[in-house]
């Protein structure tokens, strides 16, 4: 036998598991028995695929055995069991990433309830047995294995591992219970009225026998769950209830969904799906490791855990289930991708997400504010990836923009708030919106009334480009290219200005040639002397920077350098060159103008010393 200590992180979220952070302590049951059935699902499918594994499966079923005499309870699965490495691995110590993020969330909580939503969303239910456990033993032993393995624990800091022999396979957890204490919301779990209560409330669906048994009673176990699929019950027959416990059991959310979705596709093809949209994003949802998918069936059948091939990438949040009635039960995911039942259905999936989000926008805005928060910038993947859906995506998408401060708005709604001669639908990215509101781009547009999409997320900086229209308006960066915002009159004027500033003009192009590709008067400042923008089709600062963190060598992209013709600085350095031949002088003035244009966008300066430099030389002619 071995005693080992757990890891640091474990230790402390053992502590904070006795010391009972959230109250509701039945559902360490409920972690229990999604374990168990996790076990024979896996059992089952394994067979499936390894014909030469030798493992029962005749009689597979969860069993609970509760002896008030020895203050136990029991579960027990006969399912795939585990070995001495996923004891240690699994078990012992906390190896998931993200423990450590969670603690840090969880110090910074000071809320039980939100504490509680934590736990689940970091999975890590397991632990949650010491809040009724004074001791807890597991005994296993996974089908490949010769000999058992026994763990045990106090939750005081370490535990005790050793081989066993003789042992069935499968997983038996003993808990060694607290006494019951009303006061502190502990229930006698010792209790077969307790125990088939918290089964029926949190288990009642899971297809797999959940038997009961009082070692002071004697007799046949009795099975306490119903055994119905969710999905394959009328609607009208399933509670809100029921539906969130099957979500907290696919997802191991201990949050309820946000939304519920139901299909049933009848014909040559026949599935059936129960599929759930989050409330909160889990914490992992931007990590390229984190599993996805949903559950595939086939006729009742558990076949996969995250089958990916039946929802995108950027659909990687959604929770459930989908029952097939004509596919193979051996069947592989090299099969899957190629699969045009498969296609079909994930298309059909796909589609009744974002209907579903759209109803909710409509029906539900409050939901489909918490949803949009949360996922918004996942969903926003797919405007790139997903060509076929992306007129849906754009409906079901919204944006922060100059028209609210608080309240983002619906293409849709921006469309409708047009003016009457506005062509495009103006947006620009950036950082955060403190930025972009502060930048000189937005001068002209804010100062005549257009309304700006305001986009901060880094995915905004892809879909932008790949996008063309919405609602048969183009999107326009006021951050590249030419934005016409000059009525007739002013394209007069404009004209005439292009004359007066030719020369000056040319210098600076030429002058400023390293740095930029083309200087040029502008028709979107208002009360900045000059700004930096890009041709249509240049990269952006922002994008250019995420491609060469990824790794990939790019050439610089040269930007074009505007001038505000009716600041006084502009005007004053017009004047100073068309005073003069020699212009020598006014390098420095060029080079400050330039630079002072890169800050005000929040971009880096090619020479920052020279800069510092020559803004010294400058403020001190100044005095």
């Amino acid at each position: 036998m071995e005693t080992l200590e757990f890891q640091s992180e474990a230790r402390q979220l053992l502590r904070l598991m006795i010391h009972s952070i959230y109250s509701n302590k039945d559902t360490f049951l409920r972690e229990l028995v999604s374990n168990a059935s996790d076990a024979l699902d896996k059992l089952r499918l394994e067979t499936f695929r390894d014909k030469d594994l030798v493992a029962d499966t005749s009689d597979l079923h969860v069993a609970i055995e509760v002896d008030p005499a020895q203050r136990t309870l029991t579960v027990r699965d006969n399912g795939i069991g585990m070995t001495r490495e996923d004891v240690v691995g699994l078990i012992g110590t906390i190896a998931k990433s993200g423990t450590a993020e969670f603690l840090q969330k969880l110090k910074e909580s000071q809320d039980a309830a939100a504490s509680q939503d934590l736990i689940g969303q970091f999975g890590i239910g397991f632990y949650s047995t010491f809040m009724v456990a004074d001791k807890v033993t597991l005994v296993t032993k996974h089908p490949r294995s010769v000999e058992g393995v026994r763990w045990e624990s106090t939750g005081e800091g370490t535990y005790t591992i050793e081989d066993v022999p003789d042992v069935p396979q499968g997983t038996s957890v003993t808990l060694h219970l607290k006494p019951a204490d009303a006061e502190d919301q502990l229930a006698d779990y010792t209790s077969t009225a307790k125990i088939t209560e918290v089964v029926k409330r949190y288990a009642d669906f899971i297809t797999w026998p959940i038997r009961l048994a009082a070692a002071e009673e004697g007799g046949e176990p009795t099975t306490v769950n119903s055994r119905k699929a969710l999905w394959a019950r009328p609607a009208s027959e399933v509670t809100e209830e029921e539906y969130a416990e099957f979500y907290r059991h696919v997802s191991h959310d201990w949050n309820a969904p946000l939304e519920t979705i139901r299909m049933q596709a009848e014909g040559t093809f026949e599935y059936q799906a129960l599929l759930f949209l989050p409330s909160q994003a889990p914490f992992d949802l931007f990590m390229r490791e984190r599993k996805r998918g949903v559950q595939l069936y086939v006729k009742r059948v558990f076949i996969m855990e995250d089958c990916e091939e039946l929802m995108p990438e950027y659909l990687r949040f959604v929770k459930g289930v989908v029952d097939a009635q004509d596919l193979s039960l051996n069947v592989s995911r090299e099969i899957l991708q190629q699969d045009r039942q498969i296609q079909l259905m994930r298309r059909r999936l796909v589609k009744k997400v974002l209907s579903t989000v759209k109803t909710m926008m409509a029906d539900k805005a409050e939901s489909y504010r918490t949803f949009w928060k949360e996922f918004g910038a996942v969903v926003k993947e797919g405007l790139v990836a997903d060509t076929e859906n992306r007129d849906a995506i754009l409906a079901v998408s919204s944006f922060a923009s100059t028209h609210d401060d608080e309240e983002p708005t619906t293409l849709a709604a921006y469309v409708e708030r047009m003016k009457e001669d506005q062509r495009h639908i103006y947006y620009m990215t950036g950082d955060s919106r403190t930025a972009i509101e502060q930048s000189p781009h937005l001068e002209a547009l804010r100062a005549k009334g257009f309304e700006v999409l305001i986009l901060t997320d880094p995915i905004d900086e892809m879909w932008v480009g790949s996008v063309p229209a919405f609602d048969g308006r183009e999107f326009q960066s006021v951050a590249k290219g030419q934005v016409d915002l000059e009525t007739e009159e002013e394209k007069e004027q404009a004209k005439q200005r292009e004359q007066d500033f030719a020369g000056l003009l040319e210098w600076l192009t030429t002058t400023l040639a390293e740095q930029v590709k083309q200087v040029r008067l502008s028709s979107r400042l208002t009360t900045s002397p000059a700004c930096v923008v890009g041709d249509t089709h240049d990269l952006t600062p922002q994008l250019e920077k995420m491609y060469r963190a990824m790794g990939q060598e790019l050439p610089h992209v040269k930007r074009i350098l505007e001038l505000n013709p009716e600041h006084p600085l502009v005007t004053g350095l017009r004047a100073a060159f068309d005073g003069s031949p020699d212009h020598s002088a006014l390098v420095g003035t060029a080079e400050l103008l330039l630079g002072t244009a890169v800050l005000a966008e929040g971009g880096d300066l090619a020479d920052p010393p020279r800069f510092a430099r020559l803004l010294a030389e400058h403020l001190q002619r100044a005095l």
